[in-house]
């Protein structure tokens, strides 16, 4: 079949959710949105308005100011690592965001990775886990071929943190490494110096193909203060690597401008030479559309409580242009939906694990909990992964998974194998990936469905995500099981001994809560971003575009020719 056979799902919302339930679901999730609002308000402030007005006073605009210049006018700006060092102290500072802003914005109609130094905290510096910041941001541009924009105002380390930042297969210099496979691969590199460009700082924006400095900037290995103690020579850092000596003596920059409305400008122009998206080129005739049903009826949707159920294809139906879909192999692993929809016009992979009770293949007549992976379900999403894979469908996982099956039949049946299979396939993808963690994350089953140790391209997590192996009441019983009868009760009469065992049961469980918290995982870049339900169609616009836009990079086929076809004659009734 050379068409793809997309087909109306989902319902409306008071056929499958009554009113007081909805409200409910909805009004645990707004507080937690609120949360998440207030949050990104605090990060996006830096280090507040005293350090802002020294930006200013400087006759600089500020990192954010910058970005919102830069980006075309009307277009919504994606920030990826918001709460990198969240609740984290260095004596007593904060580093918000990491000091850097990572961030997929639209120039000039094409979609761009830009890393600006937020010049409000400590004058731009790096901080622990500042370049893994950096590297990830042109990790996923390097990925998806979009072109890199340095916003730069980088003091260099922060160098009472020095130990956590230079060394390491992953410390600043491995930046540079980045900037240059990014140069290898083709991708466009752009940077605008905007002040102090010190040190690593200096280094950054060197190998990209333009770069623009205003007569504030500089570039040095060495800033003044340095060389005058080492040297006893008295100069400014602009004497030293200023806008004369790198664009009319050394040829390290290409332009000099005023100041960071004529860099910003100056940029924009240079974005515009790039070849357009591929967008609409792949949208194969087709317009976007929003999904049929309100995306953000999602927030109602899902249960706070990560133990109740939902319908898995209401989601989707909230998710996909007009609500149509092609569901494959329905009728096998149905713990699992895998199927293509479109997202802003364009073909995309899903893969969702269903939720509450479903139908046993392996038991006929009974009933299993879906959210876990069989052996059906498993070698389903597997030759699907494949398939979408060969076929140049980029994948998107939304995970709400508690692991693997377990116990005597299932190793039996052998899921270690068809578990490894499947971490195979995900292992050697070419097509983009993005993982979205719903709500529970656990056990091997995150890394089954793709989570960011497989290196998608994009990892989110929303305000109840539950990342961790087990949770925190399961862990406990695990770690006092000696102590515990059959029944999980605790064994000792003795009143002191149970409560001491009590007691240390309740830490271990309040202690992985706190382990599994969402911003505890955006702290230490264990997700890439905490978003609202609501922004989850949005950012799936953003993957899809970001996925399609530059031609050529990698095959995507046309649906005429899919593998999914063959697939999906396979599983049909004969006759």
């Amino acid at each position: 079949m050379a068409k793809v056979p997309l087909s109306p799902i989902g319902r409306p919302l008071d056929a499958f959710l009554d009113d007081a339930t909805f409200r409910k679901n909805r009004e645990e999730l707004l507080a937690k949105e609120t949360t998440l609002a207030e949050r990104r308000a605090t990060v996006h402030s830096g280090w507040g308005e005293e350090y802002e007005a020294r930006v200013h006073k400087k006759g600089k605009l500020t990192a954010r100011e910058r970005l919102e210049r830069l980006k075309d006018e009307g277009t919504d700006v994606f920030e990826v690592g918001t709460f990198v060092n969240w609740g984290r102290k260095f004596g007593k500072l904060e580093s918000p965001a990491a000091g850097v802003i990572t961030a997929f914005a639209r120039v000039e109609g094409r979609w761009t990775m830009v890393i600006a130094n937020d010049n409000t905290v400590a004058s731009g510096s790096w901080w622990p886990l500042t370049p893994e910041k950096i590297e990830r941001a042109q990790e996923m541009a390097l990925r998806l071929c979009v072109p890199v924009i340095y916003l730069v105002d980088c003091s260099g380390l922060y160098l009472p943190e020095q130990s956590h930042t230079f060394p390491g297969g992953t410390g600043a210099g491995h930046i540079f490494k980045k900037n240059s496979e990014l140069s290898a691969a083709g991708v466009p590199q752009i940077a605008g110096v905007f002040g102090d460009c010190i040190a690593g700082g200096g280094y950054m924006p060197i190998i990209s193909d333009r770069v623009v400095m205003t007569e504030q900037a500089y570039m040095v290995i060495a800033g003044a203060a340095l060389i005058k103690g080492a040297k006893s020579q008295h100069l400014s850092s602009l004497d030293i690597g200023g806008p004369e000596v790198h664009v009319a003596q050394s040829a390290c920059a290409d332009e000099r401008v005023p100041d960071d409305d004529a860099a910003l400008a100056l940029i924009r122009r240079e974005v515009a030479k790039l070849p357009t998206s591929g967008v609409d080129y792949y949208r194969h005739g087709a317009a976007p559309a929003p999904p049929h049903f309100p995306p953000d009826e999602l927030e109602g949707v899902f249960p706070a409580d990560h133990r109740m159920a939902y319908d898995a294809a209401e989601v989707l139906a909230r998710l996909v242009d007009q609500s149509l879909f092609w569901e494959l192999l329905p009728d096998r692993g149905r713990e699992m939906i895998v199927g293509v929809g479109r997202v802003a016009g364009l073909y995309l992979g899903f893969v969702a694990n269903r939720q509450g009770l479903v139908d046993d293949a392996e038991h006929h007549g009974q009933k299993k909990p879906a959210g876990i992976l069989y052996k059906e379900g498993i070698a389903k999403v597997a030759s699907f992964s494949r398939a979408c894979n060969a076929d140049g469908i980029p994948i998107v996982w939304l995970q709400d998974i508690s692991g693997f099956d377990i116990g005597v039949e299932a190793e039996r049946l052998g899921l270690l194998g068809y578990g490894s299979s499947l971490i195979y396939t995900n292992s050697t993808n070419a097509v983009p990936m993005c993982t979205v963690l719903l709500r529970k994350a656990s056990g091997a089953g995150y890394y089954a469905m793709a989570g960011l140790p497989y290196e998608p391209v994009l990892q989110l997590s929303t305000p109840i995500t539950r990342l961790s192996v087990m949770e925190g009441r399961t862990l406990a019983i695990a770690a006092f099981n000696t102590k515990l009868d059959d029944e999980f009760e605790i064994l000792t009469e003795d009143p002191d001994e149970r409560a001491e065992i009590e007691q240390g049961m309740r830490a271990v469980e309040e202690r992985i809560e706190d382990d599994m918290d969402p911003y505890r995982s955006a702290s230490q870049m264990d997700t890439d971003e905490v978003v609202a339900f609501g922004e989850l169609r949005a950012w799936l616009e953003l993957f899809a575009e970001t996925s399609y836009q530059s031609v050529g990079r990698r095959r995507a086929k046309n649906p005429r020719i899919w593998s999914l076809h063959d697939v999906d004659a396979l599983s049909q009734p004969r006759g």
